[in-house]
């Protein structure tokens, strides 16, 4: 672990190579698990306000659940979430020759909205967790995401290099010139 301004990084970021194959995994990163994506809270309120024009780009599914369940719930954890449709995939995604995809980053690129999708999303395969004094910046290795390793091995592409518009986004561009360098020093030893 390395300290970056006010966050702990792990090394694994560094090391760890990774570049998704959506070809292999269809997007099961949207699809499987038990809870919806991780969301700040102030992602909660943009999502309320670009709803109305996201909503078009969503399967009826998604629009049910989200009609019943809100733009976004708490989680079991007690933190802010996307909800799911019947327990399974994120409301938001939407199914294109069988491969999910984010009908929030859809109707992005349609110039619908502004906001590409939950920082959290974006970010994958880093996780966030903020603590009172620290904010941790993890990898997180999930079975499902193999075939994004081996790809990201083949390519020689690390972690942190894969989700560089994620990781400036979330922390700046001069945290991200500092993450380089640590990398650089790191690597060569």
């Amino acid at each position: 672990m390395f300290q970056i301004g006010r966050t702990l990084v792990s090394e694994e970021i560094l090391e760890e190579a990774f570049v998704c194959d959506l070809t292999a995994c269809k997007g099961a990163c949207c699809v499987e698990g038990s809870a919806g994506a991780p969301l700040e809270e102030e992602e909660t309120r943009v999502l309320e306000s670009i709803y109305p024009k996201v909503r078009q780009y969503l399967r009826p599914e998604g629009i049910r659940a989200i009609d019943a369940q809100g733009t976004h719930v708490k989680g079991a954890d007690g933190d802010w979430e996307t909800p799911l449709v019947d327990g399974r995939e994120c409301a938001y995604v939407v199914f294109k020759e069988g491969i999910a995809q984010c009908g929030i980053e859809i109707a992005q690129k349609a110039g619908a909205v502004s906001w590409k999708k939950p920082v959290s999303c974006h970010l994958y395969p880093v996780r966030v967790r903020e603590y009172s004094r620290i904010t941790a910046v993890n990898y997180h290795q999930w079975h499902i995401c193999d075939a994004a390793c081996r790809l990201g091995q083949k390519l020689k592409v690390p972690v942190y290099k894969f989700v560089k518009e994620a990781l400036i986004r979330k922390f700046g561009n001069q945290w991200y010139e500092e993450l380089e360098a640590v990398a650089e020093e790191h690597l060569r030893r």
